[in-house]
């Protein structure tokens, strides 16, 4: 198969790089994906680093089995603890995701930024460089939001139990005087209308699935890998986790029927 004819690779810890899938299938309609959802092993939050890069690894190792031509890693966490040593290690152009600090140390009006995210997104080295060299001349809070993961796994969005758990997360962040709010965890921004709902729309909420893309699209450019052909590419998924809730909630936020396949027994 031509090169440029392969699939572009997506992998999450879960289901919340799904949310980078839509944008990308957006903006780059003729690409066929393939997505993988690491959910046996969600959250990667609260693993260690040793053990993201692991996985992160495995992950790879399949979908370059299936001979993709670029993969994107649409996990914060992820890209945080081994996107370098999947740079290092695979054949092909890997592309990672970051919090959209940049942006929203340009937006702010009060000078004071949100970032929500995993507990080792919050404790990474490249966050807090990401925060030294885009945001140094505003103040950034950082708020680890254990639980926010395990509830868009389950397809739970708007429950009395998730609003409860965005007010405990982001109220005293709006006492401290933040203005704008980083995302930064591709499972949030399946939670922006419940996050809207209780913060009363006080605060601009950035998440990064369009930049991301814009990065995927520039890679694909420079290598000569964008496929020029007409029509719509395909799109298949996969997953470590078998769960009837599962597809269930795979099917909610990609808002169509989807045939999911199983990752092999090596790669689970």
């Amino acid at each position: 198969m031509p090169k440029h004819e392969q699939a572009i690779g997506v992998f999450d810890s879960g289901l919340g790089g799904i949310s980078v899938l839509r944008e990308i299938q957006r903006l780059l309609p003729a690409e066929h994906l393939i997505y993988v959802a690491d959910s046996a092993h969600a959250p990667y939050g609260a693993k260690t680093s040793d053990y993201i890069r692991a996985r992160s690894k495995q992950v790879a190792d399949f979908l370059l089995e299936q001979q993709v031509k670029v993969l994107v890693v649409a996990c914060n966490t992820a890209t945080v603890h081994a996107v370098h040593y999947l740079r290092e290690t695979l054949r092909i152009p890997v592309v990672g995701i970051e919090p959209a600090v940049k942006p929203a140390a340009r937006l702010t009006q009060t000078g004071v930024i949100g970032v929500l995210a995993t507990q080792q997104t919050v404790n990474s080295p490249r966050l807090q460089h990401l925060i030294r060299d885009h945001a140094n001349h505003v103040r950034v809070i950082t708020q680890a939001c254990p639980g926010l993961v395990e509830h868009v796994e389950a397809g739970d969005f708007r429950s009395e139990a998730v609003r409860q758990l965005l007010k405990h997360y982001t109220l005293p962040l709006l006492d401290a005087g933040v203005d704008t709010l980083v995302l930064g965890c591709t499972h949030y921004p399946f939670l922006t209308e419940a996050l809207h709902e209780v913060t009363h729309g006080r605060m601009t909420v950035l998440e990064t699935s369009t930049p991301v893309t814009h990065q995927l699209m520039r890679v694909l450019d420079q290598q000569d890998l964008r496929r020029t052909e007409n029509g719509q590419g395909s799109v298949r998924f996969f997953s470590s986790k078998a769960d009837a809730q599962h597809l269930i909630s795979m099917q909610t936020l990609w808002q169509h029927p989807i045939a999911l396949g199983l990752l092999p027994t090596r790669y689970r």
